[in-house]
């Protein structure tokens, strides 16, 4: 499902304009990044699951082109942990 697909269901299941189905989407987006920028970083949604940051450590990788190995700098990340709902409706 693409961002457009997404905004149409959403105003389709609320009833309501896809420009203001936009704008609510942006704003959840724009909202959990802010979150996840700040040091905890932790956005939890019950039933749905958990964004959180997580600190990767520097380590050694492979150029699979070349063979060649090289230093991989230490970075954050985001990780999704879905929550049980979510993983019981999958099923």
């Amino acid at each position: 499902m693409t961002k457009t697909e997404l905004v149409d269901q959403m105003a389709k299941d609320a009833e309501i304009s896809k420009a203001a189905a936009m704008k609510a989407l942006n704003s959840f987006t724009t909202n959990v990044t802010k979150a996840l920028k700040k040091k905890s970083g932790k956005v939890t949604l019950v039933g749905f699951g958990t964004f959180s940051k997580i600190r990767r450590k520097a380590r050694t990788g492979r150029n699979p082109q070349t063979g060649e190995t090289m230093k991989i700098k230490a970075c954050n990340a985001v990780r999704f942990k879905a929550g049980k709902a979510l993983k019981d409706s999958v099923k």
